[in-house]
């Protein structure tokens, strides 16, 4: 089930969604592979602290967070990456690592990787480890507001 102040918000907005079961995974290439997605098309929420505040990294689940790259172009003091001690509390009705990349919802900012803004549909773990939302990369823009930039590397 996803999660319901996610589904609420995109049921308000009237946004169109398709929710995907799929087995049990993890890790975002697993997750992809399970659902058919390609991983260029899942987006994966890597959980980051800048300047000690957390802020969601959002990127095609087959790339990594260049985290030099992020710290220059945001003109951070620091950027590191968190730990899930660090996070877990802030998602209580997610599973730990399946957190859905709507940091407007949990107040926090969300920087969102060049490549995956390019994407006309984006998926997305809706809070379970077995299940994805897909969308359009429109919508979630303009209901999240993220800073688009390029911060990641395959």
């Amino acid at each position: 089930m996803p999660v319901k102040k996610l589904k609420d918000l995109l049921d308000s907005q009237n946004i169109k969604y398709v929710t995907i079961r799929h087995s049990s995974a993890f890790t975002a290439q697993e997750i992809a592979a399970s659902s058919h997605i390609p991983g260029k098309e899942l987006a994966k929420t890597v959980m980051v602290k800048i300047n000690g505040e957390m802020a969601m990294a959002v990127l095609p689940a087959s790339n990594l967070v260049d985290f030099y790259l992020l710290k220059k172009i945001i003109h951070a003091d620091s950027v590191e990456l968190a730990s899930e001690d660090e996070f877990k509390e802030m998602f209580p009705e997610c599973e730990v690592g399946a957190m859905p990349p709507f940091g407007n919802l949990y107040g926090m900012e969300v920087f969102v990787a060049e490549s995956l803004a390019e994407d006309e549909e984006i998926a997305f773990n809706s809070g379970s480890h077995t299940e994805l939302i897909r969308m359009s990369y429109k919508d979630f823009e303009s209901l999240v507001k993220p800073k688009v930039m390029k911060f990641s590397a395959q």
